[in-house]
């Protein structure tokens, strides 16, 4: 599990399915959701969807990209299914998101621990 983690965490951007994953831990497809599921206490696709959100905050924080190359940039298909899964997992849109971005001078390590995503 922890490989197919690893490999979703290097290669978020890429188009990741689950008969990849399973292949890559070495187990059935069945059984890698289950096991993914149990170990991590989410399904792999919504893993990866947090694990592009988060990559797509550091970029709305730290960049002046517009929203839809950065939604290309981080994995997703379409700026619709973009939007749609940041406003759930980050509870507002990406526009909304960046303009309320917090200060520059409060410390990294704070704001990266403030601003995660909650599982």
């Amino acid at each position: 599990m922890l490989r197919a983690r690893d490999a979703m965490d290097r290669a978020y951007a890429q188009p990741l399915d689950v008969p990849a994953l399973a292949r890559i831990a070495h187990v059935s497809q069945a059984h890698f959701t289950r096991t993914f599921r149990a170990t991590f206490g989410e399904t792999p696709h919504r893993y990866l969807q947090r694990r592009r959100v988060e990559r797509a905050m550091f970029l709305l924080r730290e960049t002046d990209r517009a929203v839809t190359d950065i939604c290309f940039a981080v994995g997703f298909g379409s700026p619709g299914t973009f939007s749609r899964t940041f406003r759930d997992i980050v509870g507002r849109s990406p526009r909304t998101y960046r303009r309320e971005a917090t200060p520059a001078n409060v410390p990294t390590c704070f704001t990266m621990a403030w601003m995660r995503p909650a599982g």
